[in-house]
């Protein structure tokens, strides 16, 4: 069965159980080969041939993607499902929040509040991608609509969106402005952070190397952990209710995705891609997920996406209420030119 109405929390709580030393196994394993591939690629940039420079720049790529692991890490740490002691999952948190960009108590507050209205339509623009109704945008004027239009173009969502939210935004605690000291102290304890090392980086290799090196590593990092937050959510049989309706296991379930992808890139990203089980259960250490999945395969066949499906969800841009599916400006143009 596969039901939404199956208690899914009983059956999963045997998986939620912390791992110490696998989580310090999986610190370890992406931790060192980032370190690794950072001077290898300093390396290679120093280099006087021209295709050694280029090698350089195209190990930015899986550099990058030991970072968004890094962040995946973190995450975890704002769940409380990496380690048994909430210390060691909040100073980790915090550590890695520099090197990711990503004030920790900040972060986790926006989080927080995305995994308890996800799938809500009256609870919609905390830590989620802004989606309008059809209604919504229909009844914006001329430049409203222009402007939704724009951010939701994939050159913003997937380009300067990723590194405006994580060089900028990120630098004050947005949305969280009135939620105590917390976040201000999150935010301004990690910005302190990324200046003592990025200036301790500059020291070690110069200015121009943290330009090449760090900052394009930060970007494709912000770029890939976009993306994934994104098919995560938007794609064909994602599901939204008005808050009447809306049940937060059913949301979970049928309202995040599973992001099949390849072995390889499923360890890179730390098996995020099983999002419907980390919103059923996000307490669930990361690298426990595929074990849920092979205890439970019915879980396979819930909104199920492959890499290929994945790009053609891109067009998806406002959730149509009175069909209960996302649908694309085009589509909604053709509707529109029909009457």
């Amino acid at each position: 069965m596969t039901d939404s109405s199956i208690a899914w929390g009983p059956r999963l709580a045997p998986y939620k159980r912390p791992d110490n030393r696998r989580a310090l196994f999986e610190i370890a394993v992406t931790v060192i080969p980032f370190v690794i591939l950072w001077v290898v690629i300093w390396m290679l940039l120093q280099a006087e041939y021209v295709t050694v420079f280029i090698a350089g720049l195209l190990a930015l790529l899986p550099a990058a993607g030991l970072m968004v692991r890094l962040f995946i890490i973190q995450h975890d740490c704002g769940h409380g499902s990496l380690f048994s002691s909430k210390k060691a999952n909040d100073w980790l948190g915090r550590v890695l929040g520099v090197f990711t960009f990503t004030p920790y108590e900040y972060w986790r507050l926006q989080h927080a509040a995305h995994h308890a209205t996800s799938g809500n339509l009256d609870k919609r623009g905390i830590g989620d991608i802004e989606t309008l109704t059809v209604n919504e945008y229909l009844e914006r004027g001329k430049f409203g609509r222009l402007m939704y239009r724009l951010y939701r173009h994939p050159i913003v969502m997937f380009g300067l969106g990723p590194s405006y939210m994580f060089i900028l935004r990120h630098r004050l605690p947005i949305g969280s402005m009135n939620s105590g000291v917390k976040p201000w102290i999150s935010t301004l304890a990690t910005n302190l952070g990324i200046i003592v090392v990025s200036t301790a980086i500059i020291y070690a290799t110069s200015w121009q190397m943290f330009l090449l090196i760090q900052v394009p590593i930060v970007v494709l990092a912000a770029t890939i952990g976009m993306w994934l937050f994104y098919v995560q959510h938007q794609f064909d049989e994602t599901q939204w209710h008005r808050k009447d309706k809306w049940k937060r296991d059913a949301a979970a379930l049928h309202g995040s995705s599973y992001y099949d992808l390849p072995k390889p890139l499923m360890w890179i990203s730390g098996n995020v891609g099983i999002h419907h089980v980390h919103h059923l259960s996000s307490r669930i250490p990361f690298h426990k997920l595929p074990k849920v999945l092979k205890d439970h395969p019915e879980l396979k066949a819930i909104g199920r996406l492959t890499l290929w499906d994945s790009f053609k969800n891109v067009k998806l841009t406002l959730w149509d209420e009175e069909r209960g599916e996302l649908v694309s400006f085009r589509d909604l143009g053709q509707r529109l030119n029909a009457v």
